[in-house]
């Protein structure tokens, strides 16, 4: 069955908290929306703030869609008003799109006590709506707002909004869940006695403020709902709305209907990601489908099945969505998951049994002592590359000495005098910033820079710190996680200790000798960078 998804993240996703488009924004993400088969794409409504008013102007000359239909978003008339002479609805005809979204009220409680009209009034404030903007050329969407608790209430008052609505000629009656609050079996049943009641196109619009909304959704179009709104990632007032992302790919992978075409679904995992980069948020690493950890398997037997079978663990294929299948290595690991991380290296010949025992051990003793390997992949890559070449000597600290100034209001300064023993000498640097951190990094470059010149490309990305056991004030174990980059690859160490400086030191020092682990095992045997330091 043919299912059109409506998109509303534009308008109803920037609802939700933290969630901020500029009008720049929204038309990028309106093309990406078109890009990615959506078939109406809400911009918002132009009657409600400035912003909205320029996206919508805007649209007009610099908006070229190809599939989708632009959306404009708003409410009936006032009651003291005809149409016409309406503002909100001259804004929504003013804004030029083909297709206009007008919302009603289904609810009684709402028409006595919010709007304070008769239920005849209410109904004409629809009805004569709908038939200005379709005799104007306009297709048509009506939202039945709070739909679910109206029939609640009164089955037969919002009944009759819906016929008001479609014998104006609205093109589609929304059923809408807005309070989010309807479970998924009453909701089946009422949808049932609306379809039952009414033909033409049906739709969904749910909220997830009791967490069904996707369940809510596909329950909708398996008793005849056609068209399905909602928002990217579920963004949205108070608990969000309904997510298009898992949504599609369950009636199109789970169900075999056709919704934006298989060849999107295998783009899902990427369009998430550019929808939460533009938010200015950070996609849930649990989110299904589409998130870092859907296909993410951490525990000894589930990877030894997952390497066997894949679908003992999956109920997809990770590249469906366009997403991946990872293992994670901690103390639950077994020998399983570090087969798996040999094979994503093309290591799996080069280290035997008993090695890759060692290093099992030697996981499991890190993780009980506070390290979390499965956020630090470049602490796990360095594990295995030590194993794989244990007697590979780069550098070591001799000695370090820092002093911290401090006057007034003044920033702090630190300086940091540091000698490094090399293959090729010692090697000494003396470097001032405004952290001690910074300048114990700057040191380390400065020293191994003339040995080792790769290092001087290695950049901090992010730096994060963790109490472990924060009863312990002070005294406290703390774990650094730092992302560093030499403009090609990123990756993350890590360190623990009692000591932010020591810990932070340990993760420093594991990025340099990764970095140089991975130069030594590209470069010809006779030319290593190890043999290069020995012979400089």
């Amino acid at each position: 069955m043919r299912v059109f998804v409506y998109d509303t993240t534009l308008r109803d996703g920037t609802q939700g908290e933290n969630v901020s488009f500029s009008v720049d924004d929204k038309l990028s993400i309106a093309r990406k929306l078109d890009a990615i088969g959506i078939d109406y794409i809400e911009g918002g409504w132009p009657g409600s703030n400035p912003r909205d008013e320029g996206f919508f102007e805007r649209a007009k000359t610099e908006l070229a869609l190809k599939h989708a239909r632009l959306t404009a978003f708003g409410s009936t008339r006032h009651v003291a008003n005809r149409p016409q002479d309406d503002e909100n609805v001259r804004k929504l005809v003013d804004s030029e799109t083909p297709v206009v979204t007008i919302f009603g009220k289904s609810w009684d409680l709402h028409t006595e006590r919010a709007l304070r009209v008769s239920e005849e009034q209410n109904r004409e404030m629809i009805a004569s709506t709908v038939a200005y903007l379709k005799a104007l050329g306009r297709e048509v969407i009506y939202d039945a707002e709070h739909f679910f608790d109206g029939y609640e209430s009164n089955r037969d008052f919002a009944l009759r909004t819906l016929e008001a609505a479609q014998r104006a000629g609205a093109d589609a009656l929304v059923l809408c869940d807005t309070n989010g609050g309807t479970l998924t079996a009453r909701l089946a049943e009422i949808v049932a006695d609306v379809r039952k009641n009414f033909d033409g196109i049906l739709g969904i619009h749910t909220h997830n403020d009791s967490e069904m909304a996707v369940a809510n959704a596909v329950a909708a179009v398996e008793l005849g709902a056609t068209h399905v709104q909602g928002t990217m990632n579920g963004y949205g007032e108070r608990c969000g709305n309904c997510n298009l992302i898992p949504l599609v790919c369950n009636l199109e992978l789970k169900l075999g209907h056709t919704t934006v075409g298989r060849e999107n679904i295998g783009k899902m995992t990427s369009f998430a990601n550019y929808i939460a980069d533009m938010a200015n948020l950070v996609l849930t690493n649990g989110a299904a489908f589409v998130g870092k950890s859907a296909f993410a398997h951490k525990g000894g037997i589930h990877v030894s099945a997952v390497l066997r079978e894949a679908s003992t663990y999956e109920h997809v294929e990770p590249e469906t969505v366009g997403n991946e299948r990872r293992v994670l290595v901690s103390d639950l690991s077994g020998r399983s998951n570090i087969a798996f991380k040999l094979q994503e290296k093309g290591w799996e010949e080069k280290l035997d049994d008993a090695a890759r025992k060692r290093v099992l051990a030697r996981i499991k003793q890190m993780e009980f002592e506070g390290y979390e390997l499965e956020s630090a992949d470049g602490s796990f890559e360095l594990l295995i590359r030590q194993a794989l070449a244990p007697e590979t000597y780069f550098f070591k600290l001799d000695r370090m000495r820092m002093v911290t100034h401090k006057s007034g209001w003044e920033r702090s300064q630190c300086a940091v005098k540091m000698t490094v023993d090399t293959p090729a000498g010692p090697q000494q640097a003396e470097v001032s910033a405004s952290g001690p951190f910074d300048a114990i990094a700057g040191a380390l470059r400065r020293c191994l820079g003339q040995v080792y010149p790769a290092v001087a490309d290695i950049r901090l990305v992010d730096y994060k710190v963790r109490v472990l056991d924060p009863g312990k004030g002070t005294a406290a174990k703390v774990r650094v996680l730092i992302n560093w980059t030499d403009h090609k690859d990123v990756w993350t160490t890590v360190g623990v200790s009692d000591d932010v400086l020591e810990a932070s030191w340990n993760a420093l020092c594991d990025s340099v000798r990764l970095e140089l682990l991975r130069l030594e095992d590209a470069a010809p045997a006779a030319d290593g960078v190890a043999q290069r330091a020995k012979t400089a």
